[in-house]
């Protein structure tokens, strides 16, 4: 007969041994991760290489199949993943609970356990984040591919822009579709018309030349809404996603700033530029005024601080038709302000600041300047 002592010992060895396998693979993928992230800071043509090369193939794989499901991957994975942090906390608290009353086992050796497969688990995603989005922080920026330079204009410059954008703004805001209250409504789906968007406007700019998997709703925008965010590329899954709840006129918009991330451009002003030239550029003019509306209002807050009376003078020259979408997308925000949205924008401003956008959360006005810069040049 097998001694009961003898089984028992074999089962304790290889749960030991499968704890340290996960200890041991977690510190290889955070030190992996954290190795890459210096080397790519400290070395940009490291970066370089990285975004041209080998980061492709990430969206040539993880984008393509993550395409494939109609959902947001990273969304039902980000809860699948909260869901069992606490659902093992809790057994492992039991058991440790347990173990302990009977004198069986340690409460450290559960503790020891359950954290080795969230180290692990963290592992896998620093790596991830690391591989997909971290290194193209340090890549070249797409106005240096491009050689779009900005410089220093003046406030009558930039008010000179922005009698363009009114006018552009003017020329589509009546022939647009409404609903009967006289809001935006797209002409056709904004994730179609965003990859399409995006493909055409890499036939001008080479940089932006390759796959694109469709961007994504999220299933709970609210999430977004609260942030006060009107998108997000999540990098574990490859997708760019997109709040659904906010007004139509920031769709088009939205979704072409997280699709730029996909061709591995990080930095936000660079993604909101890209954006507005995607949409401008698009055979749609929901699409068109979607960016140029978007334009206007970056365009026109960085003339408010500016030259208040020329803003003045230029804020009575835009048609009244575009004024439903202007107050609903202000009714909108409104709503979700407080104590989340504050935290949630100083946690990005912290984070893209660690990213080496020094501007934080501002970085997203200064597209005004690329604006200037590429009008100047072509007009």
């Amino acid at each position: 007969m097998r001694p009961s002592g003898k089984n028992g010992d074999s089962t304790v060895y290889k749960k030991e041994k499968h704890v340290r396998c996960r200890l041991l693979a977690a510190v290889i993928l955070l030190l992996m991760s954290a190795a890459l992230m210096i080397l790519s800071a400290r070395v940009p043509d490291f970066a370089e290489w990285y975004s041209e090369y080998i980061y492709p193939l990430a969206v040539n794989t993880i984008g393509r199949v993550s395409g494939m499901v109609p959902f947001p991957v990273s969304e039902i994975g980000i809860y699948i993943l909260l869901a069992t942090f606490f659902a093992t906390l809790m057994r492992m608290i039991i058991k440790a609970a347990g173990g302990r009353k009977k004198g069986k086992a340690s409460p450290a050796r559960f503790f020891v356990s359950w954290i080795s497969g969230v180290l692990l688990a963290a592992g896998i995603l620093a790596f991830l984040y690391t591989a997909c989005c971290g290194i193209n922080y340090h890549r070249r920026s797409f106005s240096g591919e491009e050689g779009i330079i900005t410089y220093q204009y003046s406030a009558d410059d930039l008010k000179e822009i922005c009698v363009w954008l009114t006018e552009e703004v003017n020329a589509r805001a009546d022939t647009v579709t409404r609903d009967a209250d006289g809001l935006l409504t797209l002409d056709g789906s904004e994730r179609d018309g965003g990859v399409k968007a995006m493909q055409q406007l890499a036939v001008e700019f080479p940089s932006l030349a390759g796959y694109y998997p469709q961007p994504k709703e999220l299933l709970i925008s609210e999430i977004l809404s609260y942030q006060g965010l009107t998108g997000i590329y999540l990098p574990f899954t490859v997708e760019a996603n997109y709040n659904g709840d906010m007004p139509a006129y920031d769709k088009p918009f939205t979704v072409c700033h997280e699709l730029s991330h996909l061709r591995g451009f990080m930095e936000e002003q660079e993604a909101n530029f890209i954006a507005f030239l995607a949409c401008i550029g698009s055979e749609r003019t929901d699409f068109q005024y979607s960016g140029y509306l978007s334009g206007w209002v970056y365009c026109m807050n960085a003339l408010y601080r500016a030259d208040y009376e020329s803003w003045q003078e230029v804020r009575g020259m835009l048609d009244e038709a575009a004024e439903p979408d202007l107050t609903a997308n202000n009714e909108f925000w409104d709503r979700y302000e407080g104590t989340i949205s504050e935290t949630a924008e100083r946690i990005n401003d912290t984070y893209l600041k660690a990213n080496g956008q020094a501007d934080g959360v501002q970085s997203y006005d200064r597209m005004v300047d690329l604006i200037v810069a590429y009008f100047g040049n072509t007009g």
